[in-house]
């Protein structure tokens, strides 16, 4: 079975069982899915989620946030980790934001990496979520599950991106890298996975599984 073959099966799986998977951050607007998600860093999304209500609330615009002080700020994202530098980031990131494209969050991957505190998964999911195109989500799931699978033989989350890149339909790959998360939740954990009771038991050649 090639791995586009190996795909398509997952596909099929997935689709059955996780059809309305979709990104699991809490957003209304591509400014606050760009804030989540780099929340997100260390941190549950769970986590993030309790955060945000009440931060979006206090800061709406790229506007609000790149005129934000940098204390209060850090008091509203405290318990996601890290909060000095996701701070200083989400400062940074809204002022370029309003300097460069009038407070709007671009679409393009080179635009959106410049960004202070926007990395290759960050960028991926506002292109994908926001934008519906192509963008693979290389998170500690999908890095994890596409190994065991075969699907790669790199743990660098970029090259995982790259190989998984060739071999996903283009329209497929955001989906899939939501789908990989339900996944990774329900199945096919870090720690004893359940391999017994996973749908793709059959297709999986279980690579670097130390428990079943």
């Amino acid at each position: 079975m090639t791995k586009k073959d190996k795909i398509s099966e997952i596909k099929k799986i997935f689709d059955e069982i996780y059809p309305e998977a979709d990104c699991t951050l809490d957003y209304t607007n591509p400014l606050h899915l760009l804030i989540a998600t780099q929340l997100a860093a260390q941190c549950t999304d769970a986590r993030v989620n309790l955060v945000t209500p009440a931060l979006f609330a206090r800061y709406e615009t790229a506007a609000d946030f790149a005129a934000a002080d940098i204390k209060e700020l850090e008091g509203y994202i405290y318990s996601t980790g890290f909060y000095h530098n996701k701070a200083k980031n989400i400062i940074a990131c809204c002022k370029m934001l309003e300097e460069k494209y009038g407070g709007e969050v671009p679409s393009e991957m080179e635009e959106l990496t410049a960004l202070p505190g926007v990395g290759r998964k960050t960028a991926n999911i506002i292109i994908g979520d926001i934008h519906h195109k192509p963008a693979v989500v290389v998170d500690t799931h999908c890095k994890r599950i596409a190994k065991r699978l075969g699907l790669t033989k790199n743990t660098d989350p970029e090259k995982v991106e790259y190989d998984l890149a060739k071999i996903l339909p283009p329209e497929y790959t955001y989906i899939f890298c939501h789908q990989i998360v339900y996944h990774g939740r329900n199945y096919c954990k870090s720690q004893r996975p359940d391999c017994g009771g996973c749908p793709l038991n059959g297709i999986c050649p279980k690579i670097g599984v130390k428990s079943a």
